[in-house]
C-alpha cells in the first residue's frame, strides 16, 4: 500500500457538460471526459508523492491515469487501459 494516513484532496470529481466545455478553452480537457459521466478523479494524498499515487494506479491496470506533477494531483477513470 502506499502507507497513507492523511488527507484524501479531491481537485475535481464530477463535471457538467458547461463545466468541461469552460475548462476546454484553457487546454488540457478532453471534450467527452470521464469526469462528465461520474467516472474520473483527479486527486493527491497528503503526504504521498504523486509518483507514487501514480505508479500504484498504473499496477491496478483498471483503467487510465493521468500525472499531472505541475498541477499537483494524478487523474483515474473508469476508461480503457492508457497513461498520460
Amino acid at each position: 500500500g502506499l502507507g497513507h494516513k492523511g488527507q484524501v484532496r479531491i481537485i475535481s470529481g464530477y463535471r457538467s457538460p458547461e463545466t468541461n466545455q469552460a475548462l476546454q478553452k484553457t487546454g488540457g480537457v478532453a471534450k467527452k471526459s470521464y469526469h462528465m459521466k461520474g467516472e474520473a478523479i483527479d486527486f493527491n494524498l497528503e503526504g504521498v508523492p504523486l509518483s507514487k499515487i501514480r505508479n500504484a494506479a498504473l499496477e491496478l491496470r483498471l483503467g487510465g491515469v493521468g500525472y499531472y506533477p505541475k498541477s499537483g494531483f494524478v487523474h483515474i477513470d473508469t476508461g480503457p487501459v492508457r497513461r498520460w
